[in-house]
């Protein structure tokens, strides 16, 4: 076989390879989405097939200015927006405090930090929800920012640090002899020059908080406060025969989370991929 024909051969496998990962990745997708336009015999009937006909019956009660739905949707909306802003403030602290200022026994706090990679958060349930109960943040959507924010620090702040650490330090010498502070410096200088990276922590960071369920799961026990993962579980009960239903709901749920994560795309993979600022 020569070089020619192996290379298509390559291409091939490669091109069928890609095929399969992506059916298997949209094929539960196709079924959630199709599945809440049928309805309960549709599904038992036919279930990969397509509606037939269309129901809209269900998508409508949820979307509905009384249902459940909105006020699952301001709930996540609410502690979304507040763990990505305490992330991007904490990690952009953190990032450049190991990248730009010099202290003793910086690279020991830094290594510490990033243990914090090392345990995931159902290792640490027990004991933070016992912190949490002592300081009184059960049931509250600070309960649920913070954790949420400290759980990505380490991750975040490492990401921060390798970026920060590539802006030359000609620029920093020349906002010192304009007068300007270490502060001064991260806020007029670092964070604009840093906007690829910023973002994509931003939009990591809200897509996590989105699809929280655990965390929720256990601060939240006031239903009114119930984010959109915990009202699927909570619709699920209520609606236990009733599949439709519940699909219609984690694609509703579903939607804004990809909507988030196409938008920033390239941001994400500019702020992994790309420097500050060249030499």
């Amino acid at each position: 076989m020569n070089k020619t024909n192996t290379n298509i051969v390559y291409k091939t496998l490669k091109v069928v390879f890609l095929v399969v990962i992506l059916i298997y990745t949209i094929f539960p997708l196709y079924v959630m989405f199709m599945g809440g336009f049928k309805t309960i015999g549709q599904l038992r009937g036919d279930l990969l097939g397509l509606p037939n006909p269309f129901q809209f019956d269900t998508f409508k009660a949820l979307l509905a200015p009384t249902s459940n739905f909105w006020r699952s949707f301001a709930n996540s909306l609410i502690i979304m927006v507040g763990t990505v802003v305490f992330d991007v403030i904490l990690c952009c602290l953190t990032g450049f405090t190991f990248a730009r200022i010099k202290f003793f026994g910086k690279e020991f706090l830094y290594n510490y930090i990033l243990l914090g990679l090392l345990f995931p958060l159902a290792v640490a349930i027990l004991p933070m929800y016992l912190q949490m109960r002592d300081i009184k943040l059960l049931d509250t959507y600070l309960g649920v920012m913070l954790p949420q924010a400290a759980f990505n620090l380490a991750f975040h702040t490492m990401l921060t640090r390798s970026f920060f650490e590539q802006i030359p330090m000609d620029l920093e010498e020349a906002a010192t002899i304009d007068g300007c502070g270490k502060l001064g410096f991260l806020i007029r200088m670092v964070i604009p020059l840093s906007k690829p990276i910023i973002t994509t922590i931003a939009v990591l960071t809200l897509v996590g908080s989105w699809n929280q369920f655990l965390l929720p799961l256990l601060v939240l026990n006031d239903e009114k406060k119930f984010t959109l993962p915990l009202g699927v579980m909570q619709y699920q009960g209520q609606y236990a025969t009733d599949w439709a239903r519940v699909l219609a709901y984690l694609t509703l749920s579903l939607i804004p989370a990809v909507v988030f994560y196409a938008l920033a795309q390239k941001e994400i993979v500019a702020g992994l991929t790309s420097g500050a600022v060249k030499e």
